[in-house]
């Protein structure tokens, strides 16, 4: 029973990623596509959470850290790039 709760929990969030991937893909505005380029990296780490407990394993928990920690930069680059057209602003 909790294997197939698990197996069905991972196909949720695989559907849930390819439809933030038609977001993606053809979104409104680029403030929709960044949303829903943080939505699949929240997907992915839930994911590799559900993965981990299948395997029984704490292998998977640095792997969570950093697909959370690059999906988190790069939300903000995305949006600092759409807010002031650069991501790195130099001082002179």
């Amino acid at each position: 029973m909790f294997k197939m709760l698990t197996i069905v929990s991972l196909t949720i969030l695989g559907l849930s990623i390819l439809i933030n991937l038609y977001r993606v893909i053809k979104g409104p505005s680029n403030a929709d596509r960044i949303q829903a380029l943080d939505t699949i990296g929240l997907n992915l780490v839930a994911s590799t959470a559900i993965i981990s407990v299948i395997f029984k394993s704490e292998a998977f928990f640095n792997l969570m850290l950093l697909i959370g920690i690059l999906s988190f930069v790069g939300t903000i680059a995305f949006s600092r790039f759409l807010e002031r057209g650069v991501v790195i602003e130099r001082k002179r």
